[in-house]
């Protein structure tokens, strides 16, 4: 027995500013479950993935969901937390439940209200998902700082390709409607330090980091035998999570070892190889993660990701494009909602109701969701089995 996506729900990405959290949690629930074709009651439980470091706004979120219909009342609900990868392990979780035979149908919801606080509050609130013991007072894009740092020691400056695959990301959000920033940047405004693009941590400039954004994203998981009728009907070819050590001091910071881990153990699972992928949807927090994904996922040996952009691989019209949804970078990043966000993308390339993203003739699809710097990563990878 395993779980299928069976339908999905999506808020607009950005700056939500007559949305609450509770909002945006209901929204999705609603149009998640109207899109399956299922009634609220035949719901056995519920995952909300959402960060609990000092975004929330709600305190206690898991049960905002049952404001969606008073059918849901009494239905199990947790919040599932995992840093910046809290939805996937939202999806994960529910998967488990189906595949334990304790739910049949499970609505997972992701969601993050991130712009009620100021810029300085959110940077704080983050970098609690650091090791405190040693990285106490250091920001995310300060860690990755450092990543691309000791990158460009080993291998020069990549300041190039890091605006390439900035300025990728943004045109792709132009085919994504529900993309926070839907602008073209270029590659040349990305490559340059600017008033409107100045360096945040060196060498990383605004057009290297993700945006902070509110949104919501919510699947209806069901059993197979639930599914096998149903319209929607995503089946996961592997789900794999791969958790590290929290402190970057016993880690490889540039081998990116739980990424690449998950990311292999995820395609050999599914009997699959990257030449068998027909997108991926990637966790590119700053574009210098995205970077060492290339490397992780093989498209290129250590240290020679840039050929993976420079070749066109990853391109919206290459033999493996990454992040046609924008990414993180530019679609947006409420916390708790990406991963959620990043499988309603894949199950609908695979559905081929992605509209202006869509890829032709897709067969699986990777969704690849990290928390941390390289800490807690889940790579799915996904079929259309209706």
């Amino acid at each position: 027995m395993d779980a299928r996506i069976v339908g999905w729900g999506h808020t607009k990405f950005g700056r939500l500013e007559e949305a609450s959290l509770e909002d945006m949690i209901i929204d999705v629930a609603q149009q998640a479950v109207a899109h399956a074709g299922i009634d609220y009651a035949d719901v056995d439980g519920i995952w909300v993935g959402h960060f609990n470091s000092g975004l929330v706004s709600d305190g206690f979120p898991s049960s905002l969901a049952l404001g969606a219909s008073d059918d849901l009342r009494f239905t199990p609900a947790t919040r599932v937390e995992n840093a910046c990868a809290s939805g996937a392990a939202a999806v994960y979780s529910a998967r488990d439940a189906i595949r334990s035979g304790r739910a049949k149908v499970a609505l997972v919801i992701g969601a993050e209200k991130m712009t009620s606080q100021t810029t300085e509050g959110v940077t704080e609130a983050l970098a609690g998902a650091s090791y405190q013991k040693e990285e106490a007072g250091v920001s995310f894009p300060q860690i990755f700082a450092r990543i691309a740092q000791k990158y460009f020691q080993e291998h020069g400056d990549q300041s190039a390709t890091l605006a390439r695959i900035a300025a990728k990301n943004h045109a792709n959000a132009l085919n994504n409607p529900l993309a926070h920033l839907r602008k073209d940047l270029g590659f040349e405004a990305c490559n340059t330090v600017s008033d409107r693009n100045p360096l945040i941590a060196p060498p990383l400039r605004m057009t290297d980091c993700s945006l902070i954004s509110d949104g919501a994203a919510a699947l209806i998981l069901a059993a197979d035998d639930v599914a096998e009728d149903m319209a929607n009907n995503i089946a996961f070819r592997a789900a794999v999570q791969v958790n590290d050590y929290l402190p970057m001091s016993r880690r490889d910071i540039l081998a990116f070892e739980g990424p690449a881990r998950a990311i292999n153990t995820a395609l050999q699972t599914a009997g699959a190889t990257t030449a068998d992928l027909s997108f991926g949807e990637v966790h590119d927090c700053f574009t210098i993660a995205e970077l060492l994904i290339y490397e992780a996922m093989g498209l290129a040996p250590r240290g020679q990701g840039a050929r993976a952009i420079e070749d066109g691989i990853v391109a919206a019209d290459g033999a493996l494009p990454i992040n046609l949804s924008g990414g993180l970078k530019a679609k947006g990043h409420p916390v708790g909602a990406t991963g959620v966000s990043m499988h309603v993308i894949a199950a609908q390339q695979l559905t081929g109701t992605a509209g202006d993203m869509q890829v032709a003739d897709p067969r699986l699809g990777m969704v690849f969701n990290m928390g941390g710097s390289g800490v807690a990563n889940f790579c799915s990878v996904l079929e259309n089995a209706g």
